[in-house]
């Protein structure tokens, strides 16, 4: 069973499905329905990989960077790309960036020391 969901991804080709029966196994016991899949799901198989990703490097922008040969802001767009086709929570949330990821910026360039001492602030 291992890696099926490969399998069914290339099956689906990217279109949308439903799943119409479920299996549990340690209880065999089958439900039928109409399901939606989960919003991680309907993600292409790229941006599930991306946001594993993410998530094994603990949100680090550098690593993430280094690991798709990417830049900070490619990486922040892709991210904000992903989240807004994630329909999981109807709330803005504001995150502050971290110190650490600021001074990199900093560090790269992309921003000069007033800015990143406004933005530390």
């Amino acid at each position: 069973m291992k890696h099926s969901w490969n399998k069914l991804s290339t099956m689906i080709s990217g279109k949308r499905f439903l799943i119409k029966k479920i299996h549990i196994i340690e209880d065999d016991i089958d439900i039928e329905g109409n399901f939606d899949t989960p919003p991680l799901a309907q993600l292409t198989m790229e941006d599930q990989i991306f946001v594993a990703a993410f998530v094994k490097t603990h949100g680090s922008i550098k690593q993430m960077e280094s690991i798709f040969g990417i830049s900070y802001p490619t990486v922040k767009n892709r991210l904000n790309s992903i989240a807004g086709r994630l329909d999981i929570l109807d709330i803005e949330i504001e995150i502050k960036e971290p110190v650490s990821t600021i001074l990199d910026r900093l560090e790269r360039g992309e921003i000069d020391t007033d800015q990143a001492l406004k933005e530390i602030k």
